[in-house]
């Protein structure tokens, strides 16, 4: 019996996003390009390093532009 087609992964999520080993996924905070001038120390704190998205785009993220992990 065949075995499924093999899926590749999304060349942009390769680049956006890590699985973690408990299968949680991490991205990049965003907004730290320009303009920083206008924002607020706080602002510009927060968005520091990595953040974990929720369960259900991170469900989302593996199942469609992840496929193999």
């Amino acid at each position: 019996m065949p075995k499924g087609y093999k899926l590749k992964t999304k060349s942009g999520a390769k680049k956006r996003f890590k699985i973690t080993g408990t299968g949680k996924v991490k991205y990049q905070q965003t907004g730290k390009r320009h303009g920083m001038i206008k924002r607020t120390t706080k602002t510009i704190r927060e968005h520091r390093g990595t953040a974990v998205l929720f369960k259900t785009d991170g469900d989302n993220v593996k199942k469609y532009w992840m496929p193999n992990g």
